[in-house]
């Protein structure tokens, strides 16, 4: 079987290019220097391999000789796998959108040997990609100077700044609460009041949005809004999109009732929505939210956990060449497996004889409520639960003998950091030392595993850390080590942490806009370096930082990190007050600056068991340090110290300035700001 240069990689994705006809090159000095010692446009091709549509066009064009010969003739060929390279992604996928076309994945996209795009697409049909083919090179034989000419417009399109084409210049604002009122009401104009979520097709459950409306609906107390956040995590939960016999969430429904999904799951999604559902769990005590934080680490520790303590990247959408097939049941199956229980799980789960999917399968789809559901076949919700519970081990094992969907085993460092903090979060509400175990040795991994001679790496696999990281990852290992230092107490976390921000503040920052870089401009040249501004299935890159640097401050005492952070935020206020559906962690942000950030150092005998009341309860927008016994180790803990008898007294400061020191949670809680 021929190989190309692909089977040196390490990217799944990429291996799975390594057999094509097509002469496939990866990303690097090689294939560009190639382009122009041939003069030859470029190809570049970028997917990720739990992508549907990335694998029908490999199957259809890159494993077709004929598009093979054409590719080869003409260009040089590059692959890439957008989650180890989303610099370059970012890059490209700007230049498409630029060109008026349409953004998605597989991206494809036309250089010149220069590295700047002239044209592009996403996915295209074999016969379609073909002609696409002819077309360009004969125009690149006879129109070479045309192209290049709409190659550098472009060019000049990718260079100019993101503050620059939105206006955005960094500067201390005035904060003021109307601006979060008007904010919150224009989600809620967006808010779909039957299904949950955002009233859009296809559905993703975006989970920025609701851990701000969480927040801000606790600080100003308004419990209506707090009942909408609930209801989507309900009926995401209830939906096709969460796995309900393993846990863990798809990345998004195609349509509006979170029923159908592509089934692929990814660490991104999952970390975050973890967190966010044992929020409201904490908030809410609603067991349903907790079934779906302890399911969702089962599925964690069972099928994504590597030896290390690492996590991989995602798992795919397709088994045996077919979307969803690990996932569905037909009915016939699943009335051998468990034909007593086939009456009320038929009502739970919407199962019909000849499907409620396409080519007669059953997704597990809930509309009714255990409760309801209970009642109507005369049971207790209890035991209707205990039924369940019987029944979900059972279809797990049948399930499990199946051909398991493609797995992304590599590590990646910023995908960690978002399942470690919510793996933190998790642990604060159900108490599950596993939970904090997991955190801790991932946490670990990244620290011991991924840095080298200071540096973080993106990802790793087989052994080796690869490709140093990105914005994103800095930002998100960041805020999952100063959790780390919360949850611990080692004072490593936090000097992690600063270490990694230092680093940032040093290489990615950009003085002439007051925004970091999403790559790092010294560390390889790119024909453009992109900033992340706007909020999407992850947050920005810029708007964790933000956030991570006002923490930061007020742990360390350092003004450097909150003068940063503070410009950023004025820089954006005004684009969130206009776009919140897309700068939802930036709103996070403003309401974290207007209602100060409580401060909470609590030292002596029994610190620990204070500092978990506190956090298992859940208030927003404090954070915590605490010590058993007097220290100088984290500033927000220095010179404090325990009662008279040794025993813990928790402070709760604000700008360093400090209230009556304390003893009891409630006395704490009082102390606590919230939005008039």
């Amino acid at each position: 079987m021929a190989t190309n240069r692909l089977q040196h990689s390490q990217s799944p994705y990429l291996l799975q290019h390594a057999h094509n006809p097509v002469d496939w090159f990866p990303w690097g000095p090689e294939a560009l220097k190639k382009a122009e010692l041939e003069n030859k446009p470029i190809i570049v091709s970028i997917g990720y391999s739990a992508c549907h549509w990335c694998h029908v066009m490999e199957r259809e064009s890159f494993e077709d000789q004929v598009t093979a010969d054409l590719m080869n003739a003409h260009f040089v060929c590059i692959k890439i796998d957008r989650e180890e390279r989303p610099d370059i992604d970012n890059i490209y996928m700007d230049a498409v959108q630029a060109m008026g076309l349409q953004g998605g994945w597989p991206l494809n996209v036309f250089l010149m040997p220069n590295q700047k795009p002239f044209y592009g697409g996403t996915y295209f049909q074999n016969l379609k990609w073909k002609q696409l083919l002819s077309n360009i090179a004969d125009a690149y034989t006879k129109h070479a100077d045309q192209l290049a000419e709409s190659a550098e417009g472009f060019g000049r399109s990718l260079n100019r700044k993101e503050t620059d084409k939105y206006g955005i210049s960094a500067g201390n604002a005035d904060l003021d609460a109307d601006d979060l009122v008007e904010i919150v009401t224009k989600l809620s104009t967006q808010f779909d009041p039957e299904w949950g979520g955002m009233n859009r097709i296809p559905k993703f459950p975006m989970p920025a949005i609701w851990d701000f409306l969480l927040d801000y609906a606790l600080l100003s107390k308004n419990e209506n809004l707090q009942e909408k956040v609930f209801f989507t995590l309900g009926k995401i939960g209830m939906g096709g999109i969460y796995d309900q016999l393993r846990g863990g969430f798809a990345r998004y429904s195609v349509d509006g009732e979170w029923f159908a999904p592509h089934f692929e799951k990814m660490l991104y999604d999952n970390g975050q929505l973890l967190e966010l559902y044992a929020k409201a769990y904490q908030v809410s005590k609603d067991s349903f939210f907790l079934e779906k934080v302890q399911e969702t680490v089962n599925w964690l520790q069972a099928e994504m956990l590597q030896e290390e303590g690492g996590f991989h990247a995602a798992q795919d959408a397709d088994s045996e060449g077919v979307e969803g097939k690990f996932y569905t049941w037909t009915y016939s199956e699943l009335t051998k497996i468990v034909p007593n229980e086939m009456p009320w799980l038929s009502k739970l789960y919407n199962l019909k004889p000849n499907g409620n999917w396409e080519e007669e399968v059953n997704i597990l789809f809930q509309t009714r409520s255990y409760g309801e559901v209970a009642a109507e076949f005369g049971m207790t919700e209890e035991a209707l639960l205990e039924k369940l519970k019987q029944v979900k081990a059972q279809l797990l094992q049948v399930r499990n003998q199946r051909i398991y969907p493609g797995k992304d085993d590599k590590v990646l460092a910023g995908w960690n950091g978002l399942m470690s903090a919510g793996l933190v979060q998790a642990f604060y509400a159900t108490g599950e030392k596993r939970m904090l175990e997991l955190a801790m040795k991932n946490l670990n991994f990244i620290r011991e595993k991924m840095m080298i001679d200071g540096i973080l790496h993106r990802s790793y696999k087989n052994g080796q850390p690869y490709t140093p990281a990105f914005l994103e990852d800095y930002a998100a290992v960041i805020r999952a080590s100063l959790m780390g230092f919360e949850a611990s107490g080692k004072s490593e976390w936090l000097d992690f942490a600063q270490q990694l921000t230092d680093f940032c503040i040093t290489e990615f920052y950009d003085e002439s806009d007051g925004f970091f870089f999403f790559n790092n401009p010294k560390a390889e040249k790119l024909i453009a370096n992109k900033k992340e501004l706007f909020d999407n299935v992850i947050p920005a890159s810029n708007s964790i930082m933000a956030r991570n640097l006002h923490r930061l401050s007020l742990f360390t005492y350092q003004e450097k990190y909150s003068e940063i952070s503070s410009k950023m935020l004025g820089g954006m206020k005004e684009l969130i007050i206009k776009e919140p559906g897309f700068l939802c962690n930036w709103a996070h942000f403003y309401l974290e600056s207007l209602v100060p950030t409580a401060e909470i150092g609590i030292v002596g005998k029994g610190a620990e068991l204070e500092a978990r009341e506190i956090q298992s309860a859940y208030f927003p927008n404090l954070i915590v340090g605490w010590s058993e016994s007097p220290t100088q180790t984290a500033p927000i803990l220095q010179g404090k110290t325990p009662d008279s008898s040794g025993n813990a007294l928790i402070y709760v400061c604000f700008d360093h300035a400090c209230r009556k020191p304390v003893s009891t949670l409630e006395e704490a809680a009082s102390q606590l700001p919230y939005l008039a």
